[in-house]
């Protein structure tokens, strides 16, 4: 339902056909993945089958039809019942990134690497964002960017992190260590009996 409700949202703002709708969206929210219009045109219908938004009138201005919407006194009564709930605060469920680390760490395979990669990938995406938020002047646009900009941080600590782990799980023991445990065996007694001083 949560895409259900950023749509009341945005059609609280005005009545809006499907393709500013979806305009808005990808405006308001810069770090998410751009909405298909197929996924608009179904949400608003779901919408409207529940009477929770309504038909205003239908436009054509030398192009194909366009059906404008706006929300119903039920759809403010949801979108004010769902600005108002607090959301829970977790559990964090383990995203594509850090389930591809966790096995390629289990695997033995090179997680270092990988995620050294992706470091890479989430910087450049940064500063793609950060380039728009400089651009962007509506204020709520800048929370939907910086939103996107902190978890992009979040990420990137946990990289940092899990690249020491990867790095310390492949690395071989010392030499120092390795010695120590050998000494300690070959000089253990070989009867089962205690290696200390013998009674006299």
């Amino acid at each position: 339902m949560a895409l259900s409700h950023l749509f009341l949202g945005l059609l609280e703002e005005g009545p809006v056909h499907g393709y500013d709708l979806k305009s808005r969206l990808d405006r308001r929210f810069e770090g998410s993945k751009p909405l298909p219009f197929a996924q608009v045109y179904a949400t608003l219908s779901r919408l409207q089958r529940d009477e929770l938004v309504e038909v205003a009138e239908v436009t054509q201005e030398g192009g194909p039809e366009r059906t404008v919407y706006v929300i119903t006194e039920a759809g403010r009564d949801v979108l004010d019942d769902w600005l108002a709930t607090t959301e829970p605060a977790g559990p964090y469920p383990a995203g594509e990134l850090a389930r591809k680390a966790i096995i390629a760490l289990h695997l033995g395979a090179d997680s270092a690497g990988f995620l050294q990669r992706q470091r890479a990938v989430h910087l450049s995406r940064m500063r793609e964002l950060v380039r728009t938020r400089i651009q962007t002047e509506d204020p709520s646009a800048r929370l939907g960017i910086d939103y996107a900009i902190n978890h992009l941080d979040a990420d990137l600590r946990w990289i940092e992190t899990a690249t020491s782990t990867s790095v310390a799980a492949h690395r071989p023991p010392s030499r120092a260590i390795y010695s120590t445990s050998v000494a300690a065996h070959d000089h253990s007694p070989s009867d089962g009996t205690s290696g200390g001083a013998s009674d006299e």
